[in-house]
């Protein structure tokens, strides 16, 4: 079989997957994708390489910036700077995305 056109060839031209996303995301009540992506990517400069190192965001749960941490130690200093970390994600992707962070110590697996 060959490769032909769809018939209406003139028509809309594709859109970009995050739109289909976006929409999903919001009738679930979930952040779009950039606001994800965007804090995934700024992480080592919110919390620094150290922290980085021992921490990553898993999720955006209303508000809620779920962390999960390598161990309890990390944990303690992320709830510690939580209200800080809080200010420097608005700064970075603006407010009210972000209004809280939980921090989860990840069980060991061996």
């Amino acid at each position: 079989m060959t490769w032909r056109p769809l018939p209406d060839a003139d028509g809309p031209a594709p859109r970009p997957l995050t739109d289909g996303l976006d929409r999903v995301l919001r009738g679930l009540g979930a952040p779009p994708v950039d606001v994800l992506t965007r804090i995934f990517a700024a992480w080592p400069e919110l919390v620094g390489d150290a922290v980085a190192d021992a921490a990553r965001p898993v999720r955006l749960d209303d508000g809620r910036l779920v962390v999960a941490v390598d161990d309890p130690v990390w944990a303690s200093q992320l709830r510690w700077m939580s209200t800080e970390l809080v200010e420097r994600i608005a700064a970075t992707i603006g407010a009210g995305h972000v209004t809280a962070v939980d921090v989860r110590v990840r069980s060991e697996r061996p």
